[in-house]
């Protein structure tokens, strides 16, 4: 018998003062929060916001992928 797995894919937004790597690690870490068994971001888009010339914030959005449990 084999085991089949599914996985579920949302989207997600990460911002950082800082870099396209710390909004990533922001919206990761904050999906941890509330999602179990995450496997794979992928990058889709990233962008910066500014003012007066100057970057205020990175942000990426990506495709996050968890581990699909049955309900009991």
């Amino acid at each position: 018998m084999s085991e089949e797995k599914v996985y579920k894919v949302i989207e997600l937004v990460g911002s950082s003062p800082n870099s396209w790597e710390e909004a990533m690690k922001a919206a990761v870490t904050q999906a941890s929060r509330s999602l179990r068994d995450l496997r794979i971001a992928e990058v889709v888009k990233q962008d910066v916001i500014i003012e007066d010339g100057m970057i205020k914030a990175y942000r990426v959005r990506i495709k996050l992928s968890f581990k699909y449990a049955e309900a009991d």
